[in-house]
């Protein structure tokens, strides 16, 4: 039976499950949830896949599981992969990156999108001082990632894990969203290799520009 991904294409969130997939080998089964029509809103959809309303959700038989990186977690423990780390020492400086993301880093630039996309193509003013507040914590996040990255390819060891996943996620709307990463050469030139180095990171953003584009042009909005 095969791996379901409920998920839309425009979101970093599934990007991360998509990419990490493709670089472990698995093939999933996509199921498209269009988040612009609320698809993920609807009684059914909370009551059987994710009471938050929110995705990726993966659906392995009887299995359900939301979050992307559980998600991930869960498809590298059926193929062994080298993504969580290849020592015990590796494996919990991935979790805390992870981790770390999930609080410091991914939930700033989340509120900045859907301050500056989400309320831009709602027509509702966007709240300047939640971005200022959003802004800062991403440029203090970012201190810390651009002093670990100076001489370094990867957020952990000498190769691609889930930290790196995690965290290169903003990414995916950096240009819609303007988020400040650009003041921060050493995290630039990370993201940059993850681009060049792996195909399934390159192919996966051009699917988030491709729907995030068609979308806003299908709605008369510029960002």
């Amino acid at each position: 039976m095969a791996i379901k991904i409920y998920g839309d294409a425009g979101s970093g969130s599934l990007r991360r499950v998509t990419a990490a997939a493709k670089i472990m080998g698995i093939e999933l089964e996509r199921v498209k949830v269009d988040l612009f029509k609320g698809e993920s809103q609807t009684d059914e959809f909370k009551s059987r896949l994710n009471p938050n309303g929110l995705t990726p959700v993966l659906e392995d038989g009887d299995t359900i599981l939301w979050e992307s990186s559980a998600i991930n977690l869960y498809l590298a423990s059926k193929v062994n992969s080298p993504l969580v780390g290849t020592t015990q020492e590796e494996r919990f400086q991935v979790l805390q990156w992870m981790f770390w993301s999930g609080e410091q880093w991914r939930t700033f630039t989340t509120t900045i999108f859907d301050e500056r996309v989400g309320k831009t193509v709602m027509g509702l003013p966007k709240n300047e001082s939640l971005i200022e507040f959003a802004e800062g914590k991403i440029r203090a996040a970012a201190k810390v990632l651009d002093q670990h990255l100076e001489g370094r390819k990867f957020m952990v060891g000498d190769a691609l894990t889930f930290a790196d996943i995690d965290i290169a996620a903003p990414f995916s709307q950096v240009d819609r969203a303007k988020f400040p990463f650009k003041e921060y050469p050493n995290l630039i030139a990370w993201h940059d290799n993850l681009l060049q180095s792996f195909p399934a990171w390159a192919e996966t953003k051009a699917e988030v520009d491709n729907r995030m584009e068609s979308f806003l042009a299908s709605v008369g909005v510029k960002l």
